[in-house]
């Protein structure tokens, strides 16, 4: 039989050999793709549902993924040694979720030993040499993570109403969306009757967070607590222990399992969500769309949606939140 009448059968009819040699090249390069990301840490649900977006979306697209946490924002030199473990992978493709912006500011061409770069969730900044190794970046500016906070708290409150204090609990200061939240935050309270009265700052730990919501509690007389999802989280417990819940508020500048519950619940007032799942899955397409040559948005951004107890949209929380079963992953291979 001639190889012209071969191709007029119906593929049905193919004997599954000779269908396994007609493809095998599009599935071999499908699979030989290995993309390793790089994230600040595992400790909260926000970098989980990264986890979990990235990693679902790895598996339907069939390639081979690896990742690696540095423990916390402060491991600078932990990071850098986890993308030189990213090169000697032989990794296609570095997803860098930077513990600090400015870490490979003058040297990432050298530190990702000219691997494509793509930055996800936090600012990777860099200098003008180092911009072609930057492929790609997905985030939102967390600037308007804290805007929206504060116009929150604003509308509630505005110049006239009566002084209303608050204590702001924001994380680590060398979190890279801690100063943007800050700024953005104080930006929106401007002509408002919210007063911070104090600031206090730690790595986003769960028992760190719970001291600093003890010491609120029991230093200020204040309506509200704002701060990060981990100390949110940490200050739902500690007011039904105190016997305070619904007596000082709860605003958290992003999401997380534990607000998303609370917002639930009614114990927390609000959270913007900038779609942590979602951002996962398109650093992950991002890279492939590169990495296969097909064209692709450079800069992707998660629309900012507000949420609230009485605005809870299911596709959001899909976007936004890993399932409740979800463990980290930190290795898939197709």
């Amino acid at each position: 039989m001639s190889f012209p009448l071969l191709l007029n059968i119906r593929i049905k009819f193919i004997p599954y050999f000779l269908f396994s040699l007609l493809f095998a090249n599009a599935v071999v390069a499908k699979e030989s793709l290995r993309i390793c990301a790089l994230y600040p840490h595992l400790k909260d649900s926000y970098w989980l549902s990264v986890n979990y977006g990235m990693v679902d979306e790895t598996r339907q697209q069939g390639i081979e993924l690896r990742v690696l946490e540095a423990g916390g924002y402060p491991n600078h030199d932990k990071q850098k040694e986890q993308l030189e473990l990213c090169t000697k992978w032989n990794a296609d493709a570095i997803i860098l979720g930077t513990v600090a912006p400015d870490m490979f500011y003058s040297n990432l061409q050298q530190a990702s030993a000219s691997i494509p770069v793509f930055a996800t969730v936090n600012q990777l900044d860099v200098n003008a040499a180092n911009s072609e190794i930057l492929k790609g970046q997905v985030g939102v500016d967390w600037y308007w993570m804290g805007y929206y906070t504060g116009e929150y708290l604003k509308r509630k409150h505005p110049k006239g109403s009566g002084i209303t204090n608050i204590a702001l609990l924001p994380g680590p200061r060398s979190s890279g969306g801690t100063k943007p939240v800050i700024q953005g935050l104080l930006s929106a309270l401007r002509g408002s009757d919210i007063n911070i009265v104090e600031t206090y700052w730690a790595d986003n730990d769960k028992e760190l967070q719970r001291n600093l919501v003890q010491k609120s509690i029991e230093a200020h007389q204040i309506e509200y607590i704002v701060g990060s999802a981990v100390a949110i989280e940490a200050a739902i417990s500690e007011l039904r222990s105190a016997g305070k819940t619904g007596e000082i508020g709860l605003v958290s500048t992003y999401l997380s399992h534990g607000v998303y519950r609370g917002l639930l619940r009614k114990r927390v007032e609000f959270a913007p969500t900038d779609k942590m799942v979602l951002q996962g899955r398109l650093s992950i397409r991002q890279a492939i769309h590169y990495l296969n040559g097909t064209p692709y948005e450079k800069i992707e951004a998660p629309v900012i949606e507000a949420l609230t107890p009485n605005k809870l949209n299911p596709r959001v929380v899909a976007e936004s939140l890993s399932p409740s079963e979800y463990r980290p992953t930190f290795y898939v291979h197709n």
